[in-house]
């Protein structure tokens, strides 16, 4: 049985100052959870059904019923297991950039954005994911859940913006109004690509350090901007559109 304590030591993991204070994030379901564990992390706790324990013996779990994971968990349908794993040691330092492309995020706010954008660079072989400080915490209960399990497998790094984009080497791309449509371009597999804001795009000084600024045409006069995730995910195929993938393309 749980305890009151338990439940609001994981409650307050919802909380960006009480992930910090802990050093702790959480993490729901089988698909989340199991790639998390495949990838190395080590659970502090782990709340799991009769279920999910019998068929994970080999990870120990605090056993609970359906109720009791309910009232631990943050999402509408709990599913079966959820684990509060350390944090990741803080990088602010982006790994040196070489033969591959970069996503970098200027003051994307929506947690169902960054999570989903998480896992769209995992889809496209993008290893890391470089995001100003104004970004929301990739820790976060709602990136982790978008993510499905791609944050395992994903670098990300807080820094500064515009200090990061000054001293790179490789061409900054970018989405903007005044670009030129993406499908014309010849695209390198060496580049950052920056993707702004929901509301407000890319920001003035992150503008000025993007060397080449794409457009996503329009064809329907009057329909309503894209998403961020969407336009990254347009972004993303078009990059690796002459790459060759590992596997076929299956969608799931």
């Amino acid at each position: 049985m749980i305890s009151k304590n338990q439940i609001k030591f994981v409650r307050q993991l919802e909380q960006k100052k009480h992930r910090q204070r802990e050093q702790a994030f959480v993490a729901e379901g089988p698909k989340v959870v199991g790639d998390l564990l495949a990838a190395g992390f080590q659970p502090k706790l782990l709340f799991a059904t009769e279920e999910w324990a019998a068929a994970n013996a080999a990870c120990p779990a605090v056993t609970v019923t359906p109720d009791e994971l309910c009232r631990l968990s943050f999402l509408q349908h709990p599913q079966q297991v959820l684990a509060v794993f350390p944090l990741p040691a803080v990088s602010h330092s982006p790994m040196q950039a070489g033969a591959r492309l970069v996503l970098a995020l200027d003051g994307v706010q929506d947690p169902g954005n960054l999570g989903t954008i998480i896992r769209i660079a995992d889809w496209f072989a993008i290893d890391e994911i470089v995001c100003s400080t104004d970004t929301v915490d990739a820790w976060n209960p709602k990136v982790i859940q978008a993510s499905m399990g791609s944050i395992a497998r994903v670098h990300i790094v807080y820094t500064h913006l515009e200090e990061y984009l000054s001293h790179t080497t490789l061409p900054v791309y970018g989405t903007l109004l005044d670009g030129t449509s993406i499908y014309s371009q010849q695209l390198p597999q060496e580049a950052i690509i920056v993707m702004g804001n929901e509301g407000n795009g890319i920001s003035p000084a992150i503008r000025q350090r993007v060397t080449h600024r794409l457009l996503i045409p329009q064809f329907q006069p009057g329909a309503e901007s894209l998403n961020v995730a969407i336009a990254t995910a347009i972004t993303c195929s078009e990059f690796r559109r002459f790459a060759r993938p590992l596997s076929p393309l299956i969608g799931g």
